[in-house]
């Protein structure tokens, strides 16, 4: 399989998914800059955490405007699967692939923990070999990722299962407590309509080894590969053998 890793300046969590698609996966990864315009062929772009741009203005609303960004939005609305992480998810926000926007914390402060997320949905490529409901123990790491709609947009997202992650407690349960972030509905991550593009505050490259005690993460790359693997996804473009 091969993945497109966008870099922007200040991208911090670039490296860390190519490691682990690389080294735990053994995929080919391909660094798409910021400045590129040719995403090369690949089979899923991977928008990752960070400061792009140092957050100026505010988080994503300058990266938005890379010339990288126009051919990823241009591969989306193609069908081609796209995943935002963190940074990457405000960038999807901002760029309006995905609805809605994360803003500061509720708690005013960057947050930094292990968090239990819930998979609400499991027809999606990122979720394929998920179970519904099943839970997920994963790193946050964000100043900005209290998720915010309008009101007939987040009931949108939920009449049409597009929540993929909800922040839960030990028991599966959406309390109050289990909310990092003061996240509406206690949303961790959501998909667009046509649900090839997916946004997630969590950190599934940091969750992808069992020396580091966490392998919760692979779940989402697996379920990626396992649906390429199925055939080809539309929008994606081959490249002649050689270069």
């Amino acid at each position: 399989m091969r993945w497109g890793i966008v870099t922007f300046p200040g991208s911090l969590d670039d490296r860390d998914a190519g490691y682990v698609l690389e080294r735990i996966f053994g995929d080919s990864v391909t660094t798409l800059w910021h400045k590129d315009r040719s995403l090369h062929g690949v089979d899923c772009v991977l928008l990752p955490g960070g400061f792009s741009y140092g957050d100026y203005l505010r988080a994503g609303a300058l990266a938005r405007f890379s010339p990288v960004m126009e051919s990823v939005v241009a591969f989306a609305r193609e069908g081609g699967l796209v995943i935002g992480i963190c940074n990457g998810f405000q960038i999807l926000c901002e760029s309006g692939l995905l609805p809605g926007a994360l803003i500061r914390n509720r708690s005013l402060s960057f947050v930094c923990s292990t968090v239990l997320v819930r998979i609400e949905e499991t027809d999606t490529p990122f979720t394929a070999i998920c179970t519904r409901g099943e839970v997920l123990s994963l790193p946050i790491k964000h100043g900005e990722g209290c998720f915010v709609a309008d009101p007939h947009i987040l009931q949108q997202l939920e009449d049409n299962r597009q929540v993929m992650f909800r922040y839960v407690d030990a028991a599966g349960r959406a309390t109050d407590e289990a909310n990092p972030n003061g996240s509406l509905n206690n949303i961790a991550g959501i998909v667009n309509a046509t649900r090839n593009v997916l946004g997630m505050m969590p950190h599934p490259e940091h969750a992808c080894e069992k020396l580091l005690g966490n392998e919760d993460g692979a779940r989402i790359f697996r379920s990626i590969k396992a649906s390429i693997g199925a055939g080809p996804q539309p929008g994606t473009t081959s490249v002649p053998p050689g270069l």
